[in-house]
């Protein structure tokens, strides 16, 4: 009697084979759609990623806190001009209204005096 001849295994684990053939067979993971950051290998590729991202937002809420605070200047002078200026017409119409009292206040004293209607 003759030896059987070995039979060759499929590639697998242990030499195993799935008997249901419904079942589809593992492949790699398609990493085409991962942010590019998990892409890379090394932790440190990674981390430095992540500290240059946070450092370029950090950047940009400073310049946008500073836009944001120059624009409240430039309103806050705005308003204080619009004061000073309404405060000012407001002083110079008392001033008319107080040299109209004066003139009415003399013309009614100079009625009453003596030497004129003497």
């Amino acid at each position: 009697m003759s030896e059987p001849s070995p039979i060759s295994l499929g590639p697998s684990s242990g030499g195993r084979l799935s008997g249901k053939p419904w079942k589809l067979q593992k492949s790699a993971t398609v990493r085409s759609r991962l942010f590019p950051t998990l892409k890379t290998k090394k932790w440190s590729d990674r981390t430095e990623a992540t500290k240059k991202a946070q450092a370029i937002k950090k950047l940009q809420n400073e310049l946008k806190e500073e836009k944001q605070a120059e624009i409240a200047r430039r309103v806050q002078i705005t308003k204080e001009r619009r004061k000073a200026a309404e405060e000012r017409r407001r002083l110079e119409e008392d001033k008319l209204k107080m040299g109209a009292r004066k003139a009415a206040r003399l013309r009614r004293k100079a009625g009453r005096s003596k030497k004129i209607n003497g």
